[in-house]
């Protein structure tokens, strides 16, 4: 059964030639794989709030859209149980970059299965954010009274993340 990869598989940035025309026989891959993260903004949306909390990065890394999804996950559970409907979560990074995976043959008659260097490229496997240094991934607003619980729910958020990640506050 095939598994999902490592996030560190695709931490380092890359450019690979991922172009997806509306003619299929002009595109480098075959489809566009579906996003995973399906909601960037979660909370009040319309609440007005004190304190605005920011997830930066602190080394420039490609974040997958499973990750994201997972952090938003962690982060809104958490924020439900002790502030509920107290906060607004906001992802600022769309993931725009196609991940790409070859499947590496292994046991026997793998060399029939393997192509060697032709088509080298791989299969689209997800999507991914390509974030820079000190660049916000997401933000959280909160009130006052919730920016000890928005601390950790950012903590909890980051820990998700395949990079190391800052909390700043506002």
């Amino acid at each position: 059964m095939a598994t999902l990869r490592p996030g560190r598989s695709f931490r380092s940035i890359e450019r690979p030639s991922t172009r997806c025309s509306v003619k299929k026989t002009k595109s480098y891959i075959p489809t566009m794989p579906p996003g995973k993260l399906h909601q960037f903004m979660v909370g009040e949306v319309n609440g007005t709030f004190d304190t605005k909390l920011k997830l930066v990065a602190r080394e420039p890394a490609q974040i997958r859209d499973n990750a994201m999804e997972a952090a938003r996950i962690v982060a809104t559970n958490f924020l439900e149980k002790k502030a509920p409907k107290g906060y607004f979560l906001k992802f600022l990074l769309y993931p725009h970059q196609i991940i790409r995976e070859k499947p590496i043959a292994q046991g026997a008659g793998a060399d029939r299965y393997s192509r060697g260097m032709k088509l080298a490229f791989g299969k689209p496997a997800g999507k991914a954010v390509q974030i820079q240094r000190e660049q916000t991934l997401l933000t959280l607003q909160v009130n006052k009274n919730n920016l000890v619980i928005g601390k950790q729910a950012l903590k909890k958020a980051s820990l998700k993340l395949s990079t190391p990640m800052r909390i700043v506050v506002e």
